[in-house]
C-alpha cells in the first residue's frame, strides 16, 4: 500500500478525511479502499486555449483517440452472432459485432471501394453490403461479393478482407483500439478490474443508459465530474448528506484515479445547520438510483446509531427486495458511497454494491466545442429469474434536459442538469480570458492536471 499521508493531510480540508470516516463503519471495509497514492504533479497553470483551439484539437485526434481503449458496447448489446453495434468517435467509426458466440470483432466501418459507410444503425446482418455499388461483405470481414470486380484488375488476388480495430473486453464491456501495437487493456486498467471483483460486474445489466449532446469540450465535460468542491455552490442539496470537501482523491496507476465521498454525512462546511434526522431525510428524499425504500421523510435516527449505518441500511434493505440478494454483511462505504473511478482518458465506473454509474466523455465528431456524454445505470441481475436485457439508448440534444429523460426523473436527472447548467459558460469564460490560463487545486484536482499530462504525453510521443 502507498500512503502519503503525512504530505497530503496538510492539503486537505481542516477536519475529518475519508479514512478516518471509514473507521466509524459499521462493518469491516475492504482493504483496497484504504489504499491511497498522492502525487505531486506541480501547480502550474495551462492554457485555456487547450479546451478550444482547433490545432490542438487536433492534434489530440491524431495522437490520442487513435492510441487509446475505447469502451465501444456492451457485450449485452450485440448477444446474437451477427448483431452489430457502430461506434464513432472523431471521425472514425467502427462495426462491432458478434462474430461467434464468443467472438466480438470490430471492423473499420469503410467500403474498401469508395470509402461509403457499410452500417450506420445497430441491428443484426448476415452479411455488410455496401449500399453504393454493392460490394458485400461477410460478418468475419471477409470479402463475400464484388459485383464489379471485373473493373479493378488491380485488386487481383489482394486480401480484400475489412480492416479491424483490436478489442479487448472486461466484465461484459467491450473496448477497442485504433492503435494494433497498443499494451493491453489490463495494463491501463488492472487496478478496477482487480478491486471490482467484488462486485460480481459480470453479472451486471445495463438499466439506463443516456447519452447526450453537451455545449462544451470533451475535457470540460469530464472534469466536472472529477472533484467534489463544486458541490458548495452547484448542487447545494446534496450538502446535508455528503462529505464534500473532505474527499479523497488518489491515484492506482498512471491510468487509474478515485475519488472518494462519503454519503450519509454532512459537508462539514454546513454540519452545524442539521441535525442527524435531517441527514437522513435529506439522503432518503434524493434517493436516486441508491433505491432508499423508506418514505421521503426518512426514518428516525435512534440514539447512539450512526447517520450514515441508518442510511446504508435502507440502501441494504431496498436493494434485497429488489434483487433478492443478501447485502448485511456489506460495509456501509459500499452502500452508500461515492467510489467513483476514473479510467484515462474517458471512462468513470462507479465502484459498490448499489447501482453504479457509468460516465464516458468523448467529442462530438470533429468538433472541440460540443462533446457527447454517456451516462450508463449497471444494476445487479436478480438473484432468481431471468437476465434483464440492455435498456435501449435514450439520445438527447443539446437543449435537452437530462431530467426530461424518465429513466432518470426530475430529482436524479435534475443534479446532471445542475452540472451541465456551468459548463456552456465554462469555454466563453475561457475565451475572454485576460491571463490566458486556468488553475488547479494541488490536491483536489490532481487528477485533472494527471488527465492533461497524459494527453501531452501522448501527443509527444505521436508528433516526436
Amino acid at each position: 500500500m502507498k500512503d502519503a499521508t503525512a504530505q497530503t493531510r496538510t492539503d486537505r480540508y481542516p477536519g475529518d478525511t475519508y479514512e478516518d470516516i471509514l473507521e466509524r463503519d459499521s462493518r469491516p471495509v475492504p482493504d483496497h479502499l484504504r489504499e491511497k497514492e498522492v502525487r505531486s504533479l506541480g501547480t502550474e497553470p495551462i492554457k485555456v486555449s487547450r479546451y478550444f483551439d482547433p490545432e490542438f484539437f487536433q492534434q489530440e485526434v491524431d495522437h490520442v483517440w487513435s492510441r487509446v481503449w475505447q469502451w465501444a458496447c456492451l457485450e449485452d448489446d450485440i448477444p446474437n452472432v451477427g448483431d452489430h453495434q457502430v461506434y464513432d468517435n472523431v471521425g472514425r467509426s467502427l462495426i462491432i459485432t458478434r462474430t461467434g458466440p464468443d467472438k466480438i470483432r470490430a471492423f473499420y466501418n469503410s467500403c474498401l471501394h469508395r470509402g461509403r459507410q457499410l452500417v450506420t444503425e445497430p441491428g443484426c446482418k448476415t452479411e455488410f453490403r455496401c449500399p453504393y455499388h454493392g460490394i458485400t461483405w461477410n460478418t468475419d470481414g471477409s470479402l463475400k461479393e464484388n459485383p464489379i470486380a471485373w473493373d479493378f484488375p488491380q485488386l487481383q488476388g489482394r486480401d480484400m478482407s475489412l480492416p479491424e480495430a483490436r478489442v479487448e473486453r472486461w466484465a461484459g464491456f467491450v473496448f477497442v483500439n485504433f492503435d494494433q501495437n497498443a499494451k493491453p487493456l489490463m495494463h491501463h486498467m488492472g487496478p478496477i478490474a482487480e478491486h471490482f471483483e467484488r462486485y460480481d460486474w459480470r453479472s451486471r445489466y445495463k438499466a439506463v443508459h443516456v447519452q447526450k449532446v453537451v455545449r462544451a469540450n470533451w475535457k470540460v465535460t469530464a472534469e466536472a465530474f472529477m472533484e467534489a468542491n463544486h458541490v458548495i455552490t452547484t448542487h447545494p442539496q446534496l450538502q446535508p448528506y455528503l462529505a464534500d470537501v473532505n474527499s479523497q482523491y488518489d491515484f492506482l496507476n498512471d491510468y487509474v484515479s478515485r475519488n472518494l465521498v462519503a454519503m450519509g454525512v454532512p459537508s462539514p462546511l454546513v454540519a452545524d445547520r442539521y441535525t442527524d434526522d435531517d441527514v437522513v431525510r435529506a439522503y432518503a428524499a434524493q434517493g436516486g438510483s441508491r433505491r432508499a425504500v423508506d418514505n421521503a421523510s426518512g426514518p428516525a435516527v435512534p440514539d447512539g446509531a450512526s447517520t450514515r449505518t441508518v442510511c446504508a441500511d435502507m440502501v441494504r434493505r431496498g436493494l434485497a427486495l429488489e434483487d433478492g440478494w443478501d447485502y448485511s454483511e456489506c460495509s456501509d462505504a459500499e452502500m452508500v458511497d461515492s467510489l467513483v473511478y476514473n479510467l484515462w482518458p474517458n471512462l468513470s465506473f462507479w465502484a459498490g454494491y448499489a447501482p453504479s454509474l457509468v460516465y464516458r466523455w468523448r467529442p462530438n465528431g470533429l468538433d472541440p466545442s460540443t462533446s457527447i456524454m454517456d451516462l450508463v445505470l449497471m444494476k445487479r441481475a436478480p438473484k432468481s429469474g431471468a437476465r434483464p436485457s440492455p435498456a435501449p439508448i435514450r439520445h438527447l440534444g443539446p437543449d435537452d434536459r437530462w431530467a426530461d429523460a424518465p429513466e432518470l426523473g426530475p430529482r436524479f436527472g435534475g443534479v446532471f442538469d445542475q452540472d451541465e447548467g456551468n459548463l456552456p459558460y465554462m469555454e466563453r469564460g475561457m475565451r475572454s480570458s485576460r491571463s490566458g490560463v486556468v488553475y488547479f487545486g494541488r490536491y483536489t484536482e490532481m487528477r485533472i492536471r494527471q488527465m492533461h499530462k497524459l494527453i501531452d504525453e501522448y501527443i509527444a510521443a505521436g508528433t516526436a
